[in-house]
């Protein structure tokens, strides 16, 4: 039994990941970075295992109030784990030695895992794996997430690693995270698909009502920073956020598995992502 942190930076496939794992779709994904926001729990259970474990944010230079709350989440994610994935793809592979190093020395069992390889030929890939075994990784595993390809591995692997101990989740449960969390994300997915530019980065979804009758009925508010925000995501004649909330709701149902009622408000909250408190109230950090 034991709890297992996925970090890396933006966009190495952390979340594609998890959702393999679990044969369950709990994480949002999408193509931009910075997609995860929150540390989000994804429970795995088998017949003499269970393990936790914790999709993080891609790590980045904070730039702002959301950026710091995001990367606390990473910190806590790093204190709670048994082991470490350091994440890392064929295209962006820096590693940061001296945190890898601090993590071995606070204890830490780290393994390199190294996405994306269906894209890279094999010959060009064994003298990276020669030149990471020099760093202080107690595996290092390749894997292509998205073909499902070196998952067992990882998992048996990683079973290897953990200590003994009894289940902390019943084995039922997949996640620590209340439906109306899973909800808001696929909301906010559908913005980061539907959207260019700064929209999703200064987008955030909040429930503000949840009720189940013949449908669940769902109230949520897009808050944006600025009016002018507002007007692209409402649209022409509110063409765009008739979309969007098309999509978000057939998601929304397919999750769920009943059939909803979706209504979508937008308002503008001026530069909430610098304010720690508007950052917080709307559930980060």
């Amino acid at each position: 039994v034991g709890w297992v942190a996925i970090v890396g930076v933006p966009n190495v496939g952390k979340s594609t990941l998890l959702n393999k794992l679990l044969h369950e779709r709990l994480a949002i994904i999408t193509p931009k970075p910075q997609t995860t926001r929150h540390r989000i729990l994804g429970i795995l259970t088998g017949e003499d295992y269970q393990i936790i474990f914790i999709d993080t944010p891609g790590i980045i230079n904070p730039a702002h109030e959301l950026h710091r709350a995001m990367m606390r989440a990473v910190d806590v994610a790093l204190k709670d784990a048994d082991l470490v994935y350091w994440m890392i793809d064929v295209e962006q592979r820096e590693v940061d030695e001296n945190l890898v190093r601090k993590l071995k020395d606070g204890g830490k069992t780290v393994f390199l895992v190294i996405n994306k390889v269906d894209k890279i030929w094999k010959p060009k890939l064994l003298p990276w794996i020669d030149e990471y075994s020099k760093l202080p990784f107690d595996e290092i595993i390749p894997i292509s997430a998205m073909k499902d390809k070196g998952l067992d591995d990882l998992l048996e692997t990683t079973i290897k690693y953990l200590p003994e101990g009894d289940p902390f989740f019943p084995p039922d449960q997949v996640s620590d995270r209340p439906e109306r969390f899973f909800v808001q994300e696929l909301i906010r997915e559908k913005i980061y698909k539907l959207y260019g530019e700064e929209i999703p980065y200064a987008a955030s979804v909040e429930i503000e009502e949840m009720r189940n009758g013949k449908k669940t009925y769902i109230k949520a508010t897009i808050w944006v920073e600025k009016d002018s925000q507002k007007k692209i995501i409402i649209g022409k004649n509110g063409e765009k956020i008739k979309k969007l909330g098309r999509y978000a709701r057939e998601e929304i149902e397919g999750f769920l598995q009943r059939p909803v009622y979706l209504e979508l408000w937008v308002k503008t909250k001026k530069n909430w992502r610098k304010n720690p408190y508007e950052v917080k109230r709307m559930g980060y950090g």
